[in-house]
């Protein structure tokens, strides 16, 4: 089995290990599983708010213990992450997963600009990327995600994310 780069993927630990965290309306706040469908680990999960919130984690590859000739063979670099509404409130979820250089200028990028998701599809889904032939010196990865309520009810009624995942093979 890989090893997830991503510390606190589900919120174990609070929002603890991730940064840049912009708390919209009444900021992220972590949940148990509530039953909401389809995801296959019982988990818990980060809700966000009526308004934009956003956290990012930053993974330094050399600190991880990979050498800089490793990541210059441009090794597989896989995302994932799970993602889901509540059944009375549409949300809107962003992912942007960016390679960068030891000077943190941009190598390669997987977004998702904007995507809205009707409460009438509450189950978890899962978006996944593999980077590949992504050229050298990709030393640090940034993943960003984001989210809120479509509907901007005051509390925690936007996008659930959980399960956050960068490996590398």
């Amino acid at each position: 089995m890989l090893k997830n780069l991503i510390r606190n993927p589900c919120g174990e630990e609070g929002l603890e290990h991730w940064q840049d965290i912009h708390n919209g309306g009444d900021g992220w706040k972590v949940e148990n599983d509530v039953g909401i469908p389809k995801y296959p680990y019982h988990m818990k999960y980060f809700a966000a708010s009526f308004q934009q919130c956003c956290k990012t984690q930053v993974i330094d590859l050399l600190m991880q213990g990979y050498s800089e000739e490793e990541l210059d063979t441009q090794p597989n670099i896989m995302i994932s992450d799970w993602y889901a509404t509540r059944n009375d409130s549409g949300s809107s979820y962003e992912l942007q997963v960016q390679l960068l250089s030891d000077c943190h200028n941009l190598i390669s990028e997987f977004n998702i600009t904007y995507m809205a998701i009707p409460e009438s599809d509450f189950s978890f889904n899962q978006v996944s990327h593999t980077f590949i032939k992504y050229g050298p010196g990709v030393r640090f990865i940034k993943f960003t995600h984001s989210g809120k309520s479509l509907k901007n009810w005051k509390g925690w009624y936007g996008v659930r994310v959980t399960g956050s995942s960068v490996t590398i093979n």
